[in-house]
């Protein structure tokens, strides 16, 4: 029997009624629908998959869409501190960084300093790549396992504090039986198995943001988006929100209604795991990676999860700014024009309302990290404070990112141990901490051999031509994307 994910009424259902209770709609409005829908024999929503294990009847299929809609008809209480449009946003924003504008050609410059630059830049987006595989790769194994879980793993193989790949080998087959690795991950991401990159739609997004610049520019549209997603993106490649918008497209749904129509997923994370070519791409420029990633995430999320979209570019475009002379000016700590990782997060929150639930996540985790010196007390903390929140909701993974870039101060292993060791979405929180703390280390020399070495410098993916592509041709092509792209 074939059980789609992420897109049956019935699955939805128990999701959207979570999130009206999360953004802010009326209490007892959503409480009635929830009544109606339990009344009827509806369930609740399939807590770690995508489906549930039976489909329901033709008659809880139709109510559940009937009442996807009424719950959609319900105005939310937090909309005047959480818009989605962008002119809104920025007008809540009394930090939103001013534009960067394109750095004059110092005339003096030798032609041999002009190719140091640029090898210069290559490396670091090499190690972005990298950092973003490795960070992806070591959380893929554990995702979806409860907090306890994957600490009960990791130390039954001494690998506590997290500080390498997990592994089965040693594991108690006890444990092992109550906590099974990720069912699609475990043969090609346990240390024993890997063997290159295998694909992951956290890579597979800033592979598709490279075509979106190549046939688009910066100036692409949110249709745009989406015709490239038609072109490039096998379906089943999409999950959670992206799937929802991939279906409405495929319905005659135009953006940005496909990421509300019967979409309980848009404040999720995907929009954030597609912010890494928008930093890149705007090296220094946080306003700029923040408009960019506004303009993709709005195909699919509203809210919270667009904000953590523009979050991640700002924070990302920070660090990639990082010793190339594009620096914001928002103090680092670390003189002159190079950031450091604190202030990549101050860049961050510039562009997203203060009041919004996600800022205040944020500002929390930063706090809760300077306290406590044992970082697992930070993610009790931050689990206690958002219990009842779905394990890939932005905001809480969000938080938890900005927790583990703040206790590590932005050193790359200790950074994307604590990440993972958090739980919640393990791969994506991995791999966008991976992405910024590699663009800060400075080239790919900079990151311990004992995780990049696996990767064999060999990318898998299903998107367009890239299949077993090296990080080091990504970086290339990143570069000359940016460049070609900003041209007018």
């Amino acid at each position: 029997m074939l059980r789609l994910t992420w897109v049956q009424p019935e699955d939805l259902i128990g999701h959207e009624l979570r999130q009206a209770a999360q953004d802010g709609r009326s209490a007892a409005a959503v409480a009635a629908v929830a009544a109606r829908w339990r009344a009827a024999g509806g369930s609740e929503a399939p807590p770690r998959a995508g489906a549930s294990p039976q489909p329901a009847s033709r008659y809880l299929r139709l109510l559940a869409g009937d009442l996807l809609d009424e719950l959609a008809d319900l105005p939310s209480g937090l909309a005047d501190d959480e818009p989605t449009d962008l002119g809104a946003i920025k007008s809540l924003c009394p930090d939103w960084p001013s534009p960067a504008g394109a750095a004059p050609p110092a005339p003096d410059r030798a032609e041999a300093g002009l190719l140091e630059d640029d090898c210069l830049e290559s490396g670091r987006l090499e190690a972005a790549w990298l950092g973003r595989a490795v960070g992806c790769l070591l959380g893929k194994p554990v995702e979806k396992l409860p907090l306890d879980g994957i600490r009960r793993l990791a130390r039954a193989t001494g690998n506590w504090p997290l500080n390498d790949y997990f592994t089965a080998l040693g594991v108690p087959g006890e444990l092992a039986a109550r906590y099974p690795w990720n069912r699609r991950s475990a043969t090609t991401s346990l240390a024993e198995n890997i063997d290159g990159m295998p694909e992951d739609d956290d890579l597979d997004y800033p592979l598709l943001n490279l075509l979106l610049l190549q046939r688009y520019g910066k100036d692409f549209t949110t249709a745009d988006v989406a015709r490239l997603w038609l072109d490039e993106l096998p379906a089943g490649r999409a999950f959670t929100a992206e799937r929802v918008a991939y279906r409405n497209l495929l319905d005659g749904v135009e953006p940005p209604r496909t990421a509300r129509h019967r979409n309980p997923f848009r404040e999720w994370i995907g929009a954030l795991i597609r912010a890494d070519v928008h930093g890149w791409t705007n090296p220094g420029d946080p306003a700029g990676a923040a408009e960019q990633a506004h303009r993709d995430a709005t195909l699919t999320h509203t809210a919270g999860g667009v904000h953590a979209a523009m979050f991640g570019a700002a924070v990302i475009a920070t660090a990639a700014g990082a010793g190339t002379g594009t620096g914001t000016g928002t103090g680092t700590g670390t003189g002159g024009d190079r950031p450091d990782v604190h202030a990549c997060l101050r860049a961050g929150l510039t562009v997203v309302p203060p009041r919004s639930r996600l800022a205040r996540a944020v500002r929390e985790a930063v706090r809760l990290a300077h306290e406590h010196h044992d970082f697992a007390t930070v993610v009790d903390r931050l689990h206690a404070l958002h219990a009842g929140t779905h394990w890939v909701h932005a905001v809480p993974n969000t938080a938890l990112i900005a927790a583990a870039l703040t206790h590590a101060d932005g050193d790359f292993s200790g950074t994307v141990c604590r990440a993972v060791s958090g739980g919640w979405d393990t791969d994506s929180n991995g791999a966008t901490v991976g992405g910024v703390t590699a663009l800060l280390a400075g080239s790919p020399a900079a990151l311990p051999e004992r995780w990049t070495a696996p990767l064999k410098n060999r990318l898998a993916t299903s998107v367009g031509d890239f299949n077993g592509v090296g990080f080091d041709t990504l970086a290339r092509l990143t570069r000359t994307t940016r460049l070609e792209a900003s041209r007018p």
